[in-house]
Formats: C-alpha cells, structure tokens, sequence
C-alpha cells in the first residue's frame, strides 16, 4: 500500500510544471512495527509529562538566575571589631557594624503590629530602645536566633510608672537588666523577643525581628551573646 502511494504522489508531482521537490515518505510499517491503542494514550501522557517537566525547568532556571544575579558579598572581616545591632523599623533595616563602620545591612520584617514600641504582652509590636545579645539558640524553630534582652530595665521602670507592673515583676526584670542575662518572659509586658530566620518580605512576627535564612546564619556566626542592639522607629 505505501509502494502504491508512493508512486500515486509521484506522478502527481510529476505532472505539475515547474520545479518541484521530491517529498520524503516514512518508511513502510513492518511486522515488528506496533500500533496498539494504547501508544495513543502514552503518547498523549507523554506529552503532558513533557510539558510538565518544561515548566518546572523554566521556574527553576528563573529562580536560578535571580540567585545569580545577586550581588556577591565579600566575606566578613571576622571578628568584628566592638560589633554592634542598629535596625531601623521604618526602613526594614539591619545594619551590623563593626568599629562604628557599617559592614552589612540586611531587610527585615517586623511584628505584624510594626508602628510603634512594643508595651504590652500580646501587642505584636517590635520594641525600640537600647537593647543587648542575651542568648544564641542554633536550635530554633524559626532557623536560628538571637534574643534581645526585652523588657530591660527602662521598660520595666516604665511599666511600673504606667501601674501596669508589679514591685515584684518590677524588681525580677532590672536583675537581669543589671547583669545582661535573658528577663523574665511572663510579665505583663511581655518578653522573648529574637533577631531570627524564616523570611524577611512582610511583617509577620509576633514582635520579633526576621531575616532570611542566609543573612541570618552570615548574622548569627558573626555576633556573640553581650553584642548591643540599638532599636530605633
């Protein structure tokens, strides 16, 4: 049959004026040739699995090139010199210095209340201040994370003014103040407040400070526990 329509398009071709190409026709089928049913289906599915396979290649390679076209960062000059904390709320700045000289800035994310310092337990506001490094916890469960010794003790004198701490609260926070070690977290004012991980595109902590992973591991190995933290609006 296909010897047949060969020669059919051939004489075709043939009889037309002009130059003409000879058109090339797949081979004959042969008895070890399959044409099942089911190679349609496969084939479609085939197809499919293709088209799936391309968009995930072409939102791979996107991502990949934003990653490349990210500024490359010369390293640290580790140790720090005197480093120090400043974040900017309004900004959604981090800056890390070192010997007074900014040596990283990194964006951040704030509470999801961010206007203002924070007051109360439970207000989701960041707080603003001069604060200290109180404790590192490589075992986060926002990445990795650096507390901030809130309240300190201007809160707490503060919160005792306002009539919203007790004597005892009171005298509990400016220990700890008085020594740099982590406050009491359970007092009307709240507490346990971190420099951390998990993303830093919106504000959605609880009062805390995010980063994005990277920045935040570049952040952590470079800070030690004592490292002062200034909060500004």
């Amino acid at each position: 049959m296909a010897e047949r329509f060969k020669a059919a398009v051939l004489k075709t071709v043939g009889r037309s004026r002009g130059p003409w190409v000879r058109i090339p026709l797949p081979p004959p089928k042969t008895k070890d040739d399959k044409d099942t049913k089911g190679c349609k289906d496969r084939g479609i599915n085939s197809l499919r699995h293709r088209a799936l396979l391309f968009l995930l290649l072409a939102a791979l390679g996107t991502a990949g090139a934003v990653w490349a076209l990210r500024p490359e960062r010369a390293p640290l000059p580790v140790p720090l010199r005197n480093p120090e904390i400043h974040v900017l709320k309004a900004q959604r700045r981090l800056e890390l210095r070192s010997a007074g000289q900014v040596v990283r800035t990194y964006r951040i994310g704030l509470g999801s209340s961010p206007v203002g310092p924070k007051r109360r337990q439970g207000d989701r506001r960041t707080p603003e201040g001069r604060y200290v490094l109180c404790l590192k916890n490589p075992h986060s469960q926002f990445y990795l994370s650096l507390q901030i010794n809130y309240p300190n003790e201007a809160d707490a004198d503060r919160g005792l003014a306002e009539g919203v701490l007790s004597a005892a609260d009171h005298r509990r926070i400016a220990q700890a103040s008085r020594r740099k070690g982590v406050p009491p977290g359970n007092t009307p004012l709240g507490g346990e407040i971190f420099i951390h991980g998990n993303g830093s595109s919106s504000d959605w902590t609880w009062g805390c400070i995010a980063l994005d992973d990277p920045e935040m591991k570049e952040l952590f190995d470079a800070v030690p526990v004592g490292t002062p933290v200034t909060i500004d609006p």
